[in-house]
């Protein structure tokens, strides 16, 4: 994988999307090109025109990675794959009309735009027929050696057996730390220099997966392994990278101490997200104020009790402040205020609530608390204060999610279907902490474009 502003993204993804805005800027040229090929007229020079072109590309490459076209099954299923190219072109083409509403300058002739979203379709289609196999194979993933025999190795094994998964295990060195949980091991005294053995094995990077550490760690291997110019990386750091999240089970605070990351209070960055949370949220606020309006009217209609109500969470650094929300549920949902976790196909839901849960309109009011500075739009979900007392005494390092501004969607939201129970909430702790640790602005747009994907397919919504 390759580091990007903090944030993992693999080789596949990155070369597959550079090839895809090559041709999207292809393909506005060519329908550029054609429409003047009719008209009988000069092109001009394609420099004149290179603005639109960027555009429309931009524009085109930000739908693709909302609605999910980088994602792993759309990397292993051609079919998959191109349904979500559709969707894409058409948000792209909702998108561009905005672009060239607001930039006028920008816009293409219809005929033009016509002709580049069908040359974009055939392009970008032939790119996945024909590097399909290749952007799967063996020769694009990472060669890995692992240090270690026991369970954390067979947690390594588990990684690279996954679908889509960007590495294969060149070879297990047992370290004599415990018993054997993988096959084939090779014994750590069988093998007369480790870094010779790394190299023999075509291996780019070795993964540290000892079980016990205290006086087991091999640095003079390591240090030889190293200087060969083979990558080096400890199980927490290997398993963040590879799932996205940090990993309670392996994790000690030495490794949260002396990693690099948790800059989210860094002061250039911050100005820069309270600024972008101030102008969007109020465009919301405005735009949606009728959809509002008329969810709480349907709202009132379809059961007693108010359409809006208030709710305790907890934001940055513990402090509890007040959402609002769209009622979802009935008014009686909660009996003498007792917080209780929400349910897949929860009885409690109304049909109106039902439908604003998947839509995510119930949360539109909630924009309110980001213009006021209490949440922003990218960060940890706000849990209510008596679940956070609970989780805090059940889970190491909960409070750490909270030393980041709240958010209405989140690393976890895009990447985990809705929690309900300790251990859903374990693992969501696991993605806020990795968003916690690698805040950038690139994570936080990152996470807003996904956020499509997850509104036009709500899995997990309750």
């Amino acid at each position: 994988m390759i580091r990007l502003f903090k944030h993992y993204v693999p080789h596949t993804v990155l070369l597959l999307g550079v090839i895809d805005f090559a041709i999207l800027l292809l393909a506005g040229e060519g329908g550029w090109l054609l429409r003047i090929w009719q008209l009988a007229d000069d092109p001009g020079p394609t420099a004149s025109r290179l603005p639109n072109l960027l555009a429309f590309a931009v524009t085109l490459e930000l739908s693709m990675i909302g609605v999910g076209v980088y994602t792993v099954d759309a990397l292993r299923s051609l079919r998959y794959a191109g349904a979500r190219l559709l969707v894409a072109v058409s948000l792209g083409v909702l998108l561009l009309a905005l672009v060239f509403f607001l930039a006028p300058a920008l816009t293409f002739w219809r005929s033009n735009l016509l002709y580049a979203m069908a040359l974009a379709l055939a392009g970008l289609g032939s790119v996945r027929l024909l590097l399909g196999k290749v952007l799967g194979s063996e020769a694009l993933k990472r060669r890995v050696l692992v240090l270690g025999a026991g369970a954390r190795a067979a947690r390594v094994e588990a990684l690279a057996r996954r679908p889509g998964s960007g590495l294969v295990i060149a070879g297990f060195v047992a370290m004599n730390d415990g018993a054997n949980a993988v096959a084939n091991a090779v014994n750590r005294d069988d093998i007369a220099n480790l870094s010779s053995h790394v190299l023999g094995l075509g291996a780019s990077e070795v993964v540290l997966a000892l079980e016990e550490r205290r006086n087991a760690i091999p640095l003079a291997d390591l240090l030889r392994v190293k200087t060969t110019g083979v990558h080096v990386i400890d199980f927490s750091s290997f398993l963040e990278r590879e799932t996205g999240r940090v990993d309670l089970d392996s994790l000690n605070p030495s490794w949260l101490i002396f990693s690099d990351g948790f800059s989210a209070g860094h002061r250039l960055s911050g100005i820069g997200k309270r600024l972008f949370d101030i102008v969007v949220s109020a465009a919301i606020l405005i735009l949606t104020l009728p959809l509002i309006l008329a969810t709480a009217v349907a709202i009132r209609l379809e059961s007693k009790g108010p359409a809006f109500f208030r709710q305790r969470r907890v934001g940055l650094y513990g402090e509890s402040f007040e959402i609002l929300k769209l009622r979802s549920m009935r008014q009686d949902a909660e009996v003498g205020g007792v917080a209780v976790w929400a349910q897949e196909n929860d009885p409690r839901v109304t049909r109106i609530g039902a439908i604003i849960r998947k839509l995510r309109i119930d949360e539109l009011p909630q924009t309110w608390s980001v213009l006021k500075g209490q949440m922003s739009f990218v960060g940890p979900r706000p849990e209510r204060p008596q679940f956070v007392a609970d989780l805090e005494a059940r889970l190491p390092y909960y409070s750490e999610r909270h030393m980041v501004k709240p958010g209405i969607t989140g690393w976890a939201q895009i990447n985990f279907p809705y929690g309900a129970s300790i251990s859903d909430a374990r693992e969501k702790l696991e993605y806020d902490l990795y968003y916690a640790k690698n805040y950038s602005p690139f994570l936080d747009v990152l996470i807003l474009l996904q956020t499509v994907r997850v509104v036009l397919w709500p899995e997990g919504a309750r």
